[in-house]
């Protein structure tokens, strides 16, 4: 598999230069194509912030980030929202759906921003629907959906795009167990089918899903987290 993640030395620095608070420090990952991958750690470890940095949200203090091969660093701030667009796919935890439009609507909204034709972007939302199981919900709004079906439209939409990487934030993390059992079927198979995933999670059972979990503590990344201690909503669990 060829690489599609490669971070050098990243570091994310708050505060001052006499008294700098680190983030992140110093973090080297590399990510092949179609790799399924958890990041665990307790709260404020910097999951969110590698998340936010590998989303485009945010920009390292220092060290480099790239695409195939292709730095991010330097991007300008005009073309990160279209490099955001057409690289990379999001989940979030409460779905992020826009709850006046429609399901429809809201699978297509990240095809609004490329030049396609209106007819082309709704077959290919219904597509994605049809994918996760929804092409009868179409016309709906969010509300009339269940917790498990609006986070199906959340996957939809991070996928209608056809993005090389899907960043997904507790995908589970609102639902009951056996609908969030239902997601990471969902995402497992769309992993199977070549997609590349990263997921942070404070769920054992979601990791366990995973091809690789990585964990942070203190803005430090370790990889292979055999006995990992968890600490977040409340839980301590151990990864053998």
């Amino acid at each position: 598999m060829a690489d599609l993640i490669t971070l050098e030395s990243i570091s994310k620095i708050y505060g001052s230069k006499q008294n700098p608070m680190y983030a992140l420090k110093d973090v080297s990952l590399t990510i092949q194509e179609g790799e399924m991958i958890a990041i665990m750690g307790p709260s404020g470890s910097g999951k969110s912030t590698l998340l936010n940095i590998l989303g485009l949200i945010d920009k390292p203090s220092q060290g480099t980030y790239a695409i195939k091969g292709k730095p991010l660093n330097d991007i300008r701030k005009h073309k990160i929202h279209k490099t955001r667009n057409e690289l990379i796919g999001f989940v979030f935890q409460y779905f992020a759906l826009l709850k006046e439009y429609t399901v429809l609507d809201n699978v297509m909204m990240p095809l609004t921003y490329r030049r396609m034709p209106q007819r082309e972007r709704k077959e290919r939302a219904l597509a994605y629907l049809e994918k996760v199981g929804l092409s009868g919900h179409a016309k709906k709004k969010p509300a009339a959906l269940s917790g498990g079906q609006q986070q199906r439209v959340a996957i939809a939409r991070a996928l209608v795009g056809e993005p090389a990487l899907v960043l997904a934030d507790e995908p589970t993390g609102n639902l009951d167990q056996q609908t969030g059992a239902e997601i990471m079927t969902l995402l497992t198979d769309l992993n199977r089918e070549g997609r590349t995933i990263i997921i942070v999670t404070h769920d054992l059972e979601v990791a366990k899903q995973c091809s690789r979990v990585i964990r942070i503590v203190d803005g430090v990344l370790t990889e292979g987290a055999t006995e990992t201690e968890v600490k977040g909503n409340e839980q301590q669990t151990v990864l053998t």
